[in-house]
Formats: structure tokens, sequence, C-alpha cells
């Protein structure tokens, strides 16, 4: 019988175990988007995972949103990487980069000198942003991407994905969801344009599209995952009709369906009308992912009844360095600390011990 345990592929990645970490920004990097030492404890204490997601990295310094978040935009950037992608690889595992544009949802307190907030279009998004150097924020007024403008954007996903594989990982994943730029472009309440990137469905996808194939070009589809959460609403990602989010997402994956992506990493949404899985599912010829919420009991449930091929969790994760033998011992699962999920330095970050090390 298939279990969490059996070993399965991901495209061309071939996974131990079908627990996957998901990506979880902890506001680790420096000030300046570089990768730091801690990080590559972190992630190595977690390598007996079948594969690691990063934390959400920005394409540039446009596409950084949060405080102390990375950016992989550069050879020098790519290379302090590497102590992060070989601790991994050291200890076992597989690691491969998230890239998360944030688009509108983004503070200039928290970005390089320079670095501007676009989006597909002008709309600034109800809510406000934590800055280290004054608190709470209104999220900035983008500015609207021209036409021009948007295959450059396309140009920085392209530019990741090489960037990833020279820092040793083992494949990337597309940011598609939680109101971030691919999302804003999908979404008819925050993609006003009328260009050819806006208005019916077929141009509100181009720029995912675009984004995927210029990553699949650059390292090969079978190292490219997308990740996805249809009808989420988080950072005040609102469609303007009840039908657009499903019609959207079935038009998105029928036009990539051909690709060969790795897997979609899908986040079901409680409470929702919308089976994400079922919907994935219909219109997804490869590997699924499956996130959100699950025990042990129901990851098993899924994976054995063929929902899904791998489940990935995060809290677990943050005080759980040895998530998978726990797992598998059926041992107890640690608690982890609310308040230093995203504070500078060790605490609550890499210190948290082992069943055997407690």
């Amino acid at each position: 019988m298939v279990s969490l345990f059996s070993p399965t592929s991901l495209g061309t990645l071939e996974l131990k175990n079908r627990i996957v970490m998901a990506p979880m920004t902890r506001s680790r990097s420096t000030e300046n988007g570089a990768a730091t030492d801690l990080m590559a404890t972190y992630y190595g204490q977690r390598a007996s995972a079948g594969l690691i997601v990063t934390e959400g990295i920005a394409p540039s310094e446009n596409g950084k949103g949060y405080c102390r978040t990375p950016v992989l935009d550069s050879p020098e950037r790519a290379d302090g990487w590497r102590p992060v992608t070989s601790a991994v690889h050291q200890s076992g595992g597989l690691i491969v980069a998230q890239v998360m544009h944030c688009g509108r949802i983004a503070h200039r307190d928290n970005k390089a000198p320079g670095a501007e907030t676009v989006a597909p279009s002008a709309v600034c998004a109800a809510g406000e942003m934590y800055t280290d150097g004054n608190g709470l924020q209104p999220f900035d007024q983008p500015r609207e991407l021209t036409e021009d403008e948007v295959p450059e954007v396309v140009a920085e996903y392209r530019r990741f994905a090489a960037l990833a594989l020279e820092a040793g990982f083992d494949g990337v994943e597309l940011h598609g969801t939680s109101g971030y730029l691919p999302a804003q472009f999908l979404c008819t309440g925050t993609n006003r344009r009328t260009d050819a990137y806006g208005g019916p469905v077929e141009n509100r996808i181009r720029f995912v599209v675009e984004a995927l194939h210029a990553m699949a070009d650059e390292v090969g589809a079978g190292r490219v995952g997308f990740r996805i959460c249809p009808g989420n609403p988080f950072n005040d990602l609102q469609d303007e009709g009840p039908s657009d989010v499903e019609d959207t997402f079935r038009t998105l994956l029928e036009e990539i369906r051909h690709m060969g992506l790795a897997y979609l990493h899908v986040i079901r949404l409680a409470g929702a009308d919308l089976d994400n899985l079922a919907l994935a599912s219909d219109h997804h010829d490869g590997a699924l992912v499956a996130n959100d919420s699950f025990d042990a009991r129901e990851a098993e449930d899924a994976i054995s009844s063929g929902r899904c091929d791998a489940v990935s969790f995060a809290r677990h994760f943050l005080a759980n360095p040895d998530l998978v033998e726990r797992l598998a011992d059926r041992l107890p699962l640690a608690r982890f600390d609310h308040r230093t999920l995203y504070t500078p330095g060790p605490a609550g970050y890499v210190d948290y011990p082992t069943a055997k090390e407690s």
C-alpha cells in the first residue's frame, strides 16, 4: 500500500518519501535579501523531508514585499544560497526554490532604495504590512505595469530559474496564490487592464502561462512546480463575479496541461464551495501535492485514496525538524512559538530539539 513514507516521483525529482516541507516566510535573511548561514542550518535540519520548498524568494528588488525576505537576482546572491542547498543535499534531501513576486503586497520601507511597487493595475490593497523601521504601515499604492514591461517581469522569472539551478537547487516553484503578482493578474478584482494581459480570461492567464514557460524553458518542465489556491481571498484578493475563480483556473490549468510540470502544489480552502484538489485533478495530468492543515491520518488517507501524490506540511515543520521520524514512529509533535515566527536570530528557528534530543 502506498503511504506517506513510500518513494515517489514529481517530474524529474525522485523523493524518498511523500512528506513535503511547505514554503514558509520566516524573515531570517539579511535586510538586503541575502541568504545566511542560519538559513542553511534551518533547512539542513529538515532535510529528511522528501522535498523542501523554500520560503518565497523575490526574483527582483521590485518583487520584494516583506522585511528580511530573500531576493535571488544575481550570481552573487546565488552564491549565498549554495550553503543552504549543500546542507540539504549532504543530509540526503531535495530542495526547490519558490519564486514569490509580491506585486502590490509591499511597502517601500521593506524594499531597496529606488525599488518600486508594481502590479497589473493601480489598485491598492486594503490592509497593512509590518516594517522594521515604522511598524505597521498601509500597503503601497502600486504603479501599473505597462504592456512593454510585463515581458520584462517574465524575464525575471526566467533569470530566477537559471540562478536557482546555479545555486544548487533541484528545481523551482512558482508561487501563484496568496494575493501576490501572478494571482493579481488572474483575479478580475485586481486586474483592470484592457490590453493583452487583461479582460477576458485568456488574457488574464497570459502572464502566468508565460512565466511558467520561461522557467520551464530554462530548467526543464520536470523541475518546475506551481502552487495554487483557487478562491483564496488572502491579501485582499477578490474576484468580481462568483464564477470567475473556477472559470479562470479551469482555463489556466487546461492551457498548461500539456507542459509536463513536475507537480501542482494545491492548497485546499477550508469552508469553500470549490474543491480545489478535485479541480486540479480534473485538469492536470501530473503529480499533485496537497496542502493545508493535514494531520498524519488525513494525509495517509489522501495518498492511499489517490487524491494526491504527496502532502506538504507547514506549521508541523516549524517546531519539529525531525517531523518525518516523528510521524513514522507515531511520536507526539511539539508546538511552535508564535512569537518567534518572524523575529531575527536563531530563537524559534533553529533551536527546536528533535525527539531524541528532548
